[in-house]
């Protein structure tokens, strides 16, 4: 049996031409020049082969610098690197500007990068605008999406990735073969490749997955890239690695092909286009499990997601992966806690809170492993797996069975990545088939504590009461667990466990939910929770309750988190005891014991208030974000291919629904007779105060939702600034309706509002809008409106929706132009 020992080819990084060849400066400057001199006096085939043989000319000359002159020893290298083009590795000291030159080059070869698609999702999801993608010849990089193919040689690489690109299409992705992208960097291909040394090929290696992620920022495509991480030699009788330290930095996800070794062996037998080694079956594995599990090491410590698919069937390993990939194209932390948020609001949750027809003022959130019960059902599942012969335990990383364990364990510790990554680890040893049965027997071994469910069915009975968990662990499991005991109907679950889910629930995503619930919805909330995961939620809620299990299932590190939330001040949770046994935490002064199934707490719990929270820190603002209406109108406003006539009448839509839906609420209704269809007079319906209310549409951008809310009322005022309205035009009025699209810092509409007060100050004024930011609205530094409701009564806002995004149109995505179809004009 051979040693396993991994002699890693030179993974030397790839020198700045600039840093390590100073004199170059001239020659590359002066390439530039000739370039833009050359392409004035050809057409566009001759542009590019004038661009190509430029670029040869000054690549020629830095390789020849970087073979005859000494490297400097603190050079700064960077990432981006040598393409098929020809395109000279640049250091990210140059990048950023601090050499004019360096940027006049990028300019002439064409190197500047746009906003990634992983950005471009940060901004654009909750704008009625269509999204703005970034300077196109910006020099400023970001990281792009790049998903590495890995597994030993005729696991199927190539193949699969041909598939991917018939199935997938390459509009938003590009597919690369690792080793065609290192042979068109060299004049004599791969044949010339093999014959360069270990520190050649290492250096092209890197040029080539710089090259790739160079391409996908460029053309903010996902990169999906076959690769080769280690070879075994017959020689020596060693695996020999490969992978360089550009990889590592540039791979974003990794996708291992676990491919039996029998069935490596016979498609490399029958492999007629390529001269492969004849190596034995039990090689063959060996090779694929010492290299799964260094690869697999690398990416934890380098951050990279890792998952390992076998091929049990060849069409349902290519699903899994399109599926993956398009997970991976957007998926950012960002990106997560809108959909988490998204799942929030769509649990019924709509304007004023609504969810099974009750009007609840208080909102229970609560935990689930080791809160709702005693077991965990997070390590209940490995265990499951382990039992059923479902896992095979060699095939765990480390020496612990609990591969959660591990992965929270290392440098991730219980960021974003880490619980990304605990969902491939779902994925890699589960399909939907086993993870469904695993959980349902997860299900059936929780036992809740009897006081939860006494606590829950509290909730179900009161109509001002509703609960709703939030768990870091399997939603699955818990929704089956909350069925068993006839909660399902009103205990709703978020959580993840699948890429199926979207999405995954951290610390932060719980104290951010009860902030939503607080500031959108109005809510008071009790928060219940058992770890330290669980204290930015427990410090976020309105009232806090520790839950306090046997020590043999407590965490370690709360009591010592616990005292330190304590005593930065502005909380005082209290405790309680399942079961009643159990030892306290800390002490009853700090930590002070409730009862929750006593009738004192339930009343506490259950007991009307004074006033309900109004929604956004008091300010009162009505908006129907969530209701299935507010979504189906949205769309069109939010679809990049909907503008002019169609794209206005979109905007009528919204318009007469905040209108007839939402406005009443604010201003209130008024009888008048009407003659009645079958000849007698009888009683109709209109907003209050009709007659004496202005409509007030801001620019162009709120005109079309402005035309339909008309009715029979007297003014209809054009206003591009405040001035526009005038004393005159506030005669008699009671009410003033500001008409806009888009709210977004806000700051207009309060210029608009000083303006009017200033001419009226008793008349109410009411802002209604498709989208607000929801900061705006809040209380903080930019809540701009919210400072306005406390120094100026009779402010109200009526929206389609809130948003969590800051978005400001510009050209051809400002709301305006889209409307009117002048983006050009723009």
């Amino acid at each position: 049996m051979a040693k396993n020992l991994f002699p890693s080819a030179s993974s030397q990084p790839v020198p700045c031409l600039r840093c390590a060849y100073p004199a170059l400066d001239s020659d590359v400057s002066q390439d530039g020049d000739m370039i833009q001199q050359e392409v004035g006096a050809v057409n566009e085939h001759d542009e590019r082969k004038h661009r190509r043989h430029a670029c040869a000319r000054m690549r020629t000359r830095a390789v020849m610098a970087y073979n005859h002159h000494e490297r400097p020893s603190q050079t700064e290298t960077g990432r981006e690197g040598t393409g098929g083009n020809g395109h000279t590795s640049i250091c990210w000291r140059h990048r950023q500007g601090k050499d004019r030159d360096v940027k006049r080059i990028f300019s002439s070869f064409q190197l500047a990068t746009v906003v990634s698609k992983q950005q471009q999702s940060d901004i654009d999801t909750d704008t009625m605008a269509t999204p703005y993608s970034g300077p196109k010849n910006s020099l400023q990089a970001s990281k792009p999406v790049v998903v590495g193919v890995y597994g030993i040689p005729g696991c199927g690489k190539s193949s699969m990735l041909v598939e991917l690109k018939n199935r997938l299409g390459e509009e938003q992705f590009s597919f690369h073969e690792g080793s065609q992208a290192i042979a068109s960097l060299l004049p004599g291909g791969l044949a010339a490749f093999h014959q360069a040394s270990q520190d050649e090929k290492a250096r092209y290696r890197e040029l080539a997955i710089n090259a790739i992620a160079n391409e996908a920022t460029k053309n903010q495509k996902v990169a999906v890239v076959a690769g080769h991480f280690m070879f075994w030699s017959e020689k020596d009788q060693q695996y020999h690695r490969v992978c360089t330290k550009a990889d590592l930095e540039t791979y974003t996800h990794v996708i291992y092909l676990d491919t039996a070794a029998d069935i490596v062996s016979l498609r490399r037998q029958d492999d007629k286009g390529r001269e492969r080694p004849t190596i034995t079956p039990a090689r063959l594995d060996d090779w694929a499990k010492t290299e799964k599990r260094e690869l697999q090491r690398l990416c934890r410590s380098s951050g990279i997601l890792f998952i390992a698919l076998s091929e049990a069937e060849r069409g349902a390993l290519s699903v899994r992966i399109i599926n993956l990939l398009l997970d991976f194209q957007h998926h950012c932390s960002q990106h997560n806690l809108r959909l988490v948020q998204n799942r929030l609001d769509s649990i019924s949750l709509r304007s004023g809170f609504t969810m099974d027809c009750k009007q609840p003022c208080t909102m229970l959130v609560l935990d689930a492993d080791k809160t709702l019960a005693t077991q965990d059902t997070g390590k209940l599942f490995w265990e499951v797996m382990l039992k059923k012969n479902l896992l095979d335990p060699s095939s765990l990383e480390g020496k612990c069975e609990d591969p959660l364990t591990t992965l929270f364990s290392s440098q991730l510790g219980y960021s974003y990545t880490a619980f990304r990554q605990a969902t491939l680890l779902y994925e890699q040893y589960s399909d939907e088939q086993v993870f469904e049965g695993v959980c349902r027997n997860i299900a059936s071994l929780v036992k809740m504590h009897p006081a939860m469910v006494s606590l829950l069915q509290t909730a179900e009975r009161k109509r001002n009461v509703s609960a709703v968990v939030v768990t870091c662990g399997l939603r699955r499991v818990w929704e089956i667990v909350l069925d068993n005991h006839g909660l399902m109907g009103t205990v709703k679950v978020i959580g993840g466990g699948r890429i199926s889910d979207g999405f995954v629930v951290t610390a932060q995503v719980k104290a951010s939910l009860v902030e939503r619930l607080q500031n959108m919805y109005g809510l008071y909330v009790w928060a219940f929770g058992d770890s330290p995961l669980d204290i930015p939620m427990l410090r976020a809620a309105d009232e806090a309750i520790v839950v306090v299990g046997e020590q043999y299932v407590q965490s370690r590190s709360m009591e010592t988190h616990l005292l330190q939330a304590i005593d930065s001040g502005n909380f005082c949770p209290r405790q309680v005891l399942l079961p009643e046994t159990a030892a306290p935490r800390l002490d009853v002064e700090r930590l002070p014991l409730v009862n929750i199934e006593s009738s004192e707490f339930l009343f506490e719990i259950s007991r009307q208030r004074d006033h309900r929270r109004q929604p956004t820190a008091e300010h009162h603002i009505v908006h129907a974000t969530g209701r299935a209406a507010a979504k189906l109108l949205t769309t069109a406003t939010r679809d990049a291919r909907v503008s002019g006539p169609a794209l206005r009448e979109a905007h009528r839509l919204v318009g007469r629904y905040l209108a007839t839906e939402l406005l009443p609420d604010v201003v209130g209704t008024e009888e008048y007779e009407i003659p009645h269809v079958q000849g007698h007079q009888t009683l109709g319906h209109r907003v209050k105060n009709e007659k004496k209310t202005a409509i007030v549409p801001l620019m162009r951008g709120g005109e079309p939702m402005a035309f339909v809310m008309c009715f029979r009322l007297p003014i209809f005022l054009h206003a591009k600034r405040p001035e526009d309205v005038e004393a005159r035009h506030l005669l008699g009025l009671e009410t003033v309706l500001l008409v806009d699209s888009v709210v977004n810092t806000g700051k207009s509409i309060v210029e608009f509002v000083r303006h009017i007060r200033g001419l009226n100050s008793r008349v109410g004024i009411v802002v209604m809008a498709g989208v607000v930011q929801a900061k705006a609205v809040a209380a903080g530094p930019e809540g701009v409106l919210h400072q306005l409701h406390q120094a100026e009564p009779k402010v109200d806002v009526v929206a389609l929706r809130l948003s969590d995004n800051k978005f400001t149109g510009k050209g051809v995505t400002d709301t305006g132009a889209r409307l009117f179809n002048t983006t050009e004009l723009e």
